[in-house]
């Protein structure tokens, strides 16, 4: 069998590279170990820019069926949380959804896009070579091979397409755990009593209830060893003095904070995304998050090396601009743990009491609040560091021409050239580029929390002075033509043309 890319891994970054890559016409092969989807959801919440991924693929709707919007979520459990509500984004919130249920939504977009998973089958090793991959797969009647383009390894932190293709590792293990449950029975009051005594509860739905403890008498236990019923029941009651009427548990687990990242995320036809990426403590609840936003870079620029128009370096961006981010995620996760940790431990309670009130504190400035909250959201990551603020941003999501929103010209997975002067034209990436014109007497308004129509160039704060804008298929923003002060034209790089060829790569012609 001969497909354009392997992706080894149903969960939800492995889903959401399938439709990507379907979407831009890639032939594409998902394996995945476990014979059926997985029940239960470690990851409960789609944060903001998660969320604007699915609205930017026109399939939020889904999700926001499913969901619970939050206005907040919260910094290593300290008492003031992250107020999303004031970010600018038209989804200022976290979803709270579990991830079997987001799971579920990516496989059927997958699969209206022609890719069902092959589950039951699982990547075993692989061997590359300089014109592909030749993937070892062990299925229910034996072993076969699979040659590949390239191998996307989406198969979690023991990642075997990692291990196989040469990818290091580099980290700590676990040095602490915390243990989770569902329980079916809870008493009336359960949630409200375990917040106050620190122990986060939250509904999953269906009358279940999640619990996630760390105990100081078991916080050095093994991730490995299981989690019985009565280890978790007594530990709850030292918490909160009481077993809270709980019964009928659903789901016993342990996790640490075992925390890695891949010292590349290319090696020449072998890459990694999510788990198989980054592994740490899920503080935040930013994981599967950063997982589908790593599926999100990569999918449109693995298709175009796939079809042959990707500029140089397109696919290298890849590392260049994620590994940054699981670095940042990495680095964050572990200070909150720490916080988390020491409080646990007598000796430091007393002073890291004082630094969490001090750090809580300071969550009650808004300058801090919004700068923890960006990061946690993902609305604030920029890739590269050009002069122009909006190089490299999210595009704000305004509402161009007669009522056309940005989100919903980039659905089919195009780039998207916004042309305010009317001097730009993309004929010849047309396969690759829409180009809009708006009308310089038309209004631009903003979808986010900045309100009203305004006429071209204002609109959004951002958008003051643009001539054009070239957006990229995931949604950041690529190269900017403004207006300067003198009545000169400033630009983030060459010109219109010299940007599509930086970016889409050479016109039909010239690629025919």
């Amino acid at each position: 069998m001969n497909v354009d890319v392997v992706v080894a891994g149903a969960g939800p970054t492995g889903l959401m590279l399938a439709g990507e890559l379907a979407l831009a016409g890639v032939r594409v092969l998902v394996l995945e170990r476990r014979e059926a989807s997985q029940r239960d959801s470690r990851a409960l919440s789609l944060h903001p820019r998660s969320v604007e991924l699915m609205d930017l693929r026109g399939i939020a709707e889904g999700f926001l069926a499913r969901g619970r919007p939050v206005p907040g979520w919260h910094f290593a459990g300290l008492p003031t949380g992250l107020n999303f509500a004031g970010l600018d984004s038209p989804h200022p919130y976290s979803l709270f959804l579990a991830q079997s249920h987001t799971e579920e939504l990516l496989a059927e977009r997958a699969a209206e896009l022609g890719v069902r998973p092959r589950r039951g089958h699982a990547v075993t090793g692989l061997r590359q070579d300089a014109d592909g991959v030749a993937v070892e797969v062990r299925g229910p009647d034996g072993d076969y091979l699979v040659r590949a383009g390239f191998v996307v390894g989406c198969d979690g932190g023991r990642s075997v397409v990692r291990q196989a293709g040469g990818i290091g590792f580099p980290g700590s293990d676990s040095t602490f755990s915390a243990m989770l449950a569902d329980f079916a029975v809870v008493g009336p009051e359960a949630v409200r009593r375990a917040g106050e005594h620190g122990v986060l509860a939250a509904p999953l739905g269906d009358g279940v209830t999640r619990f996630v403890l760390p105990d100081a008498e078991r916080m050095r236990v093994p991730v490995s060893e299981p989690v019985s019923e009565a280890e978790f029941l007594a530990a709850l009651r030292r918490a909160t003095g009481s077993t809270l009427g709980v019964a009928e548990p659903r789901w016993l687990s342990r996790f640490g904070n075992a925390t890695r990242l891949a010292d590349r995320y290319r090696n020449g036809r072998v890459l990694v995304a999510g788990d198989a990426a980054h592994i740490h403590f899920p503080a935040a609840g930013q994981g599967l998050n950063v997982g589908l936003q790593d599926a999100m870079n990569l999918g449109w620029k693995l298709a175009a090396e796939v079809k042959g128009w990707a500029p140089a370096g397109l696919l290298d961006s890849y590392h260049v601009e994620r590994h940054p981010v699981g670095q940042q995620v990495v680095d964050n996760t572990m200070a909150q743990t720490l916080l988390l940790e020491l409080m646990l431990m007598p000796e430091y309670r007393r002073p890291v009491g004082a630094l969490r009130a001090m750090l809580d504190e300071l969550l009650g400035i808004e300058e801090v609040n919004v700068r923890l909250a960006g990061r946690v959201s993902a609305l604030d990551t920029r890739y590269g560091a050009a002069a122009d603020p909006l190089v490299g941003a999210r595009m704000p999501d305004v509402v161009v021409g007669a009522g056309r929103r940005v989100y919903e010209l980039v659905r089919d997975g195009r780039f998207v050239l916004l042309d305010f002067a009317g001097d730009g034209e993309v004929a010849g990436w047309a396969d690759r580029v829409r180009g809009v014109r708006v009308r310089a007497d038309g209004p631009v308004r903003s979808e986010g929390p900045v309100p009203g129509e305004h006429p071209v160039p204002g609109g959004h704060p951002a958008l003051a002075g643009v001539r054009a804008v070239l957006v990229r298929p995931d949604g950041h923003v690529a190269w900017v033509s403004r207006e300067e002060t003198g009545g000169g034209r400033a630009e983030s790089g060459a010109g219109w043309e010299g940007a599509l060829r930086e970016w889409a790569g050479a016109p039909a012609a010239v690629v025919g």
